[in-house]
């Protein structure tokens, strides 16, 4: 049976059969796969800091910007990862690719860290050849989760019915579940092993469950339905603002405008773009497809400044736990398990919105009604709010930390939990949301591309952290007294750090709200 455009195909090219392709157990894979996958990634880029701080010998300040430039760079490349999806392979064969390039990045970074050639001697940088062997592995890996945080999620999706909006919404929920699950593992059962049994130990950890992920997305192939790849969809941008352009002084039929834009969002946002239509150079579908996409981008922009919030998490809030008092019962708490907190919450709120989500379904009869409440919009904008409030306990937090410190007390690592809880939630919230809604509000033939939007805020957030510090610190040395500067941290005033980043988050959770109630 021939296979159309748009429609879904098996594994030989035929037309999907819905009893057999796709459904719940072929998403359910997407799932067990991710749990895995973020295991792997978080276990390392969360202790990475540590690693570049006593294994390869960086300052604070550089092992913290070069922490936020791998993850920025890993989410960046998402964008990358799902163009290649959307335009010449399957998403099938998208994460097969991608996910053996991150298995390669893992393998070199195992092979460094248990030859002592390949590490720097106490107390020295490393040399240009260690260096260039670090960041082949870490780069490696970054391009590799681009592609996989881009085309696991859209490939999941596929699988289910798109007429069926609440499964859809569910099967993203589920999807943060198992992000969630695997961010657990790694602060716990990870980190432990990285601090008692070593480096070596995680790497080849991380390199068999990387492995075994592999296997079981690849051991599913005979149920997946597949969408076959529509070409470049920035090809087709680019010909409908090229076309939009050429015709900017000609007025279009008025029959033509009725014809085409029913839908008064359409008639109303970007009309210039209504020009492209003039001659037969551009279809009505590019049109509105570049239209969605470029409405999408506002929402995209305004959640880059809580991911810079989060990424604090991996770099300042981690060298604030190492000295801090960690103990509990004679058992010495590693700093990045402090994420546990906010992950059982996350753990356990999901399965209960699930619940509570069905039950207002079943007695509303599905009406929408309350459940307006929970439109990602809605949550995405909470979840800006949140980071706002986070920082400011950061600061305050930050500030008894270093009064205590100056008197000779160390104060609990516990305090910490204030930040991690309230951006573990932002987080939750924020990224659950984008998932969702930049997957459901996509062009067809753009899902993986809008996607990884998601993930691509997260990197813009990492990159402006890596220019806020550089510019804190330049600012603030022609000032007399460097906010981020040095090894000490009871010599910085990251406090008001921090209190920068909650104003700049209270202005963007404004702008914001300004694009989401135009949306």
């Amino acid at each position: 049976m021939v296979v159309e455009y748009g429609e879904f195909e098996d594994w030989r090219g035929s037309k999907a059969d819905p009893g057999r392709h796709g459904g719940v157990t072929a998403a359910c894979i997407a799932c067990v796969v991710e749990v895995l996958e973020n295991m792997v990634f978080l276990s390392n880029a969360t202790n990475f800091v540590a690693y570049f701080l006593k294994s390869m010998h960086y300052s604070a300040a550089e092992s913290a910007n070069m922490v936020t430039n791998f993850m920025g760079t890993s989410f960046l490349l998402t964008i990358f990862g799902g163009f290649v999806s959307d335009s010449f392979l399957t998403r099938f064969k998208t994460f097969i690719i991608f996910c053996t390039l991150e298995l390669l990045g893992l393998i070199l970074l195992t092979i460094q860290a248990q030859n002592s050639r390949l590490l720097p001697v106490l107390n020295s940088k490393p040399s240009k050849t260690q260096e260039a062997i670090l960041y082949t592995g870490l780069y490696a890996i970054a391009a590799g989760v681009g592609g996989v945080k881009a085309a696991l999620p859209a490939h999941g999706a596929d699988q289910l019915n798109h007429n069926n909006q609440c499964l859809i919404s569910s099967f993203f929920n589920w999807f943060f579940f198992s992000l969630c699950f695997g961010g657990l593992i790694a602060s716990t059962v990870m980190i432990w092993i990285e601090e008692n049994l070593g480096w070596n130990w995680s790497f080849k950890i991380s390199v068999v469950t990387l492995s075994a992920a592999l296997c079981i997305f690849t051991m599913g192939f005979p149920i997946y339905r597949y969408k076959r790849p529509g070409g470049s969809p920035l090809t087709r941008i680019y010909k409908v603002f090229a076309s939009a352009i050429g015709n900017r002084k000609m007025s279009p039929p008025e029959a033509e405008n009725t014809r085409i834009y029913t839908e008064k969002r359409n008639q109303d946002k970007l009309r210039f773009l209504n020009k492209a239509l003039i001659g037969d150079s551009v279809t009505v579908v590019e049109v509105k497809e570049t239209k969605t996409f470029l409405g999408l981008l506002p929402i995209f922009a305004s959640t880059i400044m809580m991911n810079c919030c989060l990424a604090q998490l991996m770099t300042f809030s981690v060298q604030q736990g190492n000295i801090m008092d960690r103990s509990l019962n004679n058992f010495n708490i590693p700093t990045q398990s402090l994420s546990v907190f906010p992950l059982f919450i996350m753990l356990a709120s999901i399965p209960l919105y699930e619940y509570f989500t069905r039950m207002l379904r079943l007695k509303n009869n599905n009406r929408p009604g309350m459940l307006n409440m929970f439109q990602p919009l809605r949550r995405i904008g909470l979840g800006l709010a949140l980071a706002s409030g986070s920082m400011a306990a950061a600061a305050i937090v930050e500030i008894k930390r270093r009064n205590a410190a100056n008197n000779g007390a160390i104060l609990s690592v516990f305090w910490l939990g204030w930040q991690y809880l309230l951006l573990g939630i932002s987080d939750m919230l924020t990224l659950g949301g984008m998932l969702e809604f930049f997957y459901s509000e996509a062009p067809d033939s753009m899902r993986s591309m809008s996607t990884a939007l998601s993930w691509c805020s997260t990197s813009m957030g990492y990159f402006i952290s890596s220019v806020l510090v550089t510019v804190c610190n330049s600012v603030s040395r022609h000032l007399g007294n460097e906010w981020l500067g040095g090894r000490d941290l009871n010599r910085t005033r990251l406090d008001l750090f921090y209190t920068l980043l909650c104003i700049l988050n209270f202005i963007n959770l404004l702008n914001y709200i300004f694009w989401a109630k135009r949306y």
